[in-house]
This record gives C-alpha cells, sequence and structure tokens, in this order.
C-alpha cells in the first residue's frame, strides 16, 4: 500500500481502516482481522467509540506484528484538559494491547463546558500531547474536525504544529480553505466518511460512466478522489467482501475532466460542517 509521511517523518499508510460504531463485539474483533488479513495496515479508533478493547482484540488475533501496524486513536470530549490527557491515553494504550500510539488526535475543537474558552482548553491540552509525543508514547499528534481558528490557536500556542487534520470529506463537502490551509503549513488529511454520498452518486450517470470507464466501483471512485486530491481516506465496513474492494484504488487513475466533475459535484443532503459548536461524546 502506498504511503505519506508526516512532517516529522512517520510514514502512514494512505488508506485506513475505520471501526466507528463496530461495537458489537464479534463483528468488530472479525471486521479488524479480516482487513488486516486483506491488507490494511492502517486501523483507526477512538475512545469515544468504546471499542478498543475489541479492536485490540482483532489486531492481537491477527498476527500481524505491531511494528508493520499504524493505530490511531483519539481523545474523548470529556477528557480534554492537561491534568487528564495522560491517563486517557495510558487507557487507550491498555485496551488496545500496544505500549505506543502511531498517532493521536483530539477528537473534537469545541466540547461541552468550554463553549467560551476552547482556545485556552484546546492548548492545554496540546501541551500534554506534545509531552507524551516527546516521551514516545506518541508517534504523532494530531485533531480531527479542527476548522482554520482552531489549528491557528493551537500554532500559536505551541511548540509543535498538528501533523493531521481529520475531517469530513467526501464529493459536495470538500472544506477546501481548511485543506488549504493544512497544505500550507504541513499538516496531513484524512478524510473519515468517504463513501457518505454512495447511495446517490451511484445511481449518478456520469459517475455510472466513470465506472464502465475504470472497471471500478463507485465506491473505489470516491476512495480514488480523495487520494488524488492528496487526502488519506478512512473505510469502514465489517463486510470483507467490501474491504476487498476498497483497498483495490492503488492501480488506476481518474482523469482531470472526470475529478473536475467530483470536486463541484453538489447535493442538497450534504453541506459543509459547522466546527464551531459544542458535541456529543459519540462522533464520526
Amino acid at each position: 500500500m502506498e504511503i505519506v509521511s508526516l512532517s516529522n517523518g512517520v510514514k502512514m499508510p494512505l488508506l485506513g481502516y475505520g471501526t466507528w460504531r463496530n461495537k458489537v463485539p464479534e463483528e468488530c474483533v472479525q471486521g479488524v482481522k479480516d482487513a488486516l488479513a486483506i491488507g490494511f495496515r492502517h486501523v483507526d479508533c477512538a475512545s469515544a467509540y468504546l471499542n478498543e478493547e475489541l479492536v485490540g482484540q482483532g489486531i492481537r488475533e491477527s498476527g500481524v506484528p505491531r511494528g508493520e501496524l499504524f493505530i490511531t486513536s483519539k481523545l474523548r470530549n470529556a477528557a480534554h484538559g492537561y491534568n487528564n490527557v495522560r491517563r486517557e491515553v495510558e487507557a487507550s494504550l491498555q485496551r488496545l494491547g500496544t505500549d505506543y500510539l502511531d498517532l493521536y488526535l483530539i477528537h473534537w475543537p469545541v466540547v461541552e463546558g468550554h463553549g467560551e474558552d476552547w482556545d485556552l482548553d484546546n492548548a492545554e491540552t496540546w501541551r500534554a500531547f506534545e509531552e507524551l509525543y516527546d516521551e514516545g508514547l506518541l508517534k504523532a499528534i494530531g485533531v480531527s474536525n479542527f476548522s482554520i481558528p482552531h489549528l491557528q490557536n493551537l500554532m500559536d500556542h505551541s511548540l509543535i504544529t498538528p501533523m493531521v487534520n481529520q475531517l469530513l470529506i467526501h464529493p459536495g463537502v470538500l472544506q477546501q480553505d481548511t485543506v488549504a490551509f493544512c497544505r500550507n503549513n504541513g499538516i496531513v488529511v484524512e478524510a473519515y466518511s468517504p463513501l457518505a454520498p454512495l447511495k446517490v452518486l451511484a445511481h449518478d450517470e456520469r459517475v455510472q460512466a466513470m465506472a464502465q470507464k475504470y472497471g471500478k466501483s463507485a465506491a473505489q471512485i470516491l476512495l480514488r478522489f480523495d487520494v488524488q486530491n492528496g487526502i488519506v481516506p478512512l473505510t469502514k465496513t465489517v463486510h470483507k467482501e467490501r474491504m476487498a474492494e476498497n483497498i483495490q484504488i492503488f492501480d488506476f487513475s481518474i482523469d482531470d475532466e472526470d475529478m473536475r466533475y467530483l470536486n463541484h459535484w453538489q447535493h442538497p443532503d450534504f453541506k459543509e460542517p459547522d466546527n464551531s459548536h459544542e458535541r456529543p461524546p459519540q462522533i464520526n
């Protein structure tokens, strides 16, 4: 699988297996095992998903050496603050059965109780991230759902610029200003829910024509769309055949005309997110 280098030189696979909403024990464990058997090496999870133990079990039962894996987790909303982060990281490490994380993210920028002082809250939280990064418990650190003001605040009050920003991105929701800001500051962008418009686009005549032209499914075209835009897509499925399909996106390219169509595609069901308000603990 192709890789992307983060600003500190850490190598991250250019496609990830997501585990949001995978809380049925048998499905979650088997899903991780199947994904790793098929060739995924990048696993994305979070404390808020309430399945880190299951993800860890799947990783152990897969037999894939830890050194071959890139494991991401995220700080839950209720655990913001300098004094909470170390405890949260240690709990995630224990649940996942590993002694380090390849990437750890602040899951959401504005959390309950910090609507007015989110800037101070994030700066103090990030200070703890930096310390754990310096200690080697976290090989890379980043954020999720951060827009430009949230990112700029961290950059103005920290020593380390976030290495990753995980965002909702797919045709119809491109967050172009935030993505451009990330690129200009060496921040790699990941896309969660990259297949959100699949049910709509699968019936789009232009996308159907693309599928015939490239010999690929609509899902593969959507994932390839992110890759060609320099974004790391995170896929989520418990169906092995879909995992096998999702990983086969590195043997073709979408031409410029088709990329323009996807980059300008719009639909009333899909709107740019507002990341400025508080969100519940269970997110993306």
